[in-house]
């Protein structure tokens, strides 16, 4: 019998097998905690993170209001982030997690700030 933890490795590294960043087109990578959620723009070709923005962020944290909401508001911040660098398209990586809750939030907030995937 396999953990939780074990389970979403097994799923991450089925997703990683068909996903990789470039310098282009980085992947969006997503980690949740319980009470967190933190994203990174990833260049696998050089194993460089290009941007990074999370719930732990300074103006986000001041933030009230749900962990959702919280989510899609990082994922707005990196969008900003990555359209400063000139950044348009990436790869998202759910990193095992299902498209639902804080990750889809995470995914409509960087889609409405401008990345496209």
């Amino acid at each position: 019998m396999s953990t939780k933890v074990s389970r979403r490795q097994k799923i991450r590294y089925r997703i990683r097998k068909k996903i990789s960043g470039t310098a282009k087109t980085p992947r969006l990578s997503v980690f949740r905690s319980n009470s967190d959620i933190y994203v990174q723009l990833i260049d696998d070709t050089n194993g460089t993170t290009l941007a990074s923005a999370s719930s732990r962020d300074k103006d986000i944290q001041a933030q009230k209001g749900t962990k959702s909401e919280k989510s899609k508001l990082v994922g707005a911040a990196l969008a900003q982030k990555a359209i400063a660098l000139g950044l348009t398209s990436c790869v998202f990586d759910r990193s095992g997690y299902l498209y639902h809750g804080r990750i889809k939030a995470v995914a409509e907030g960087a889609r409405e700030g401008g990345l496209q995937f």
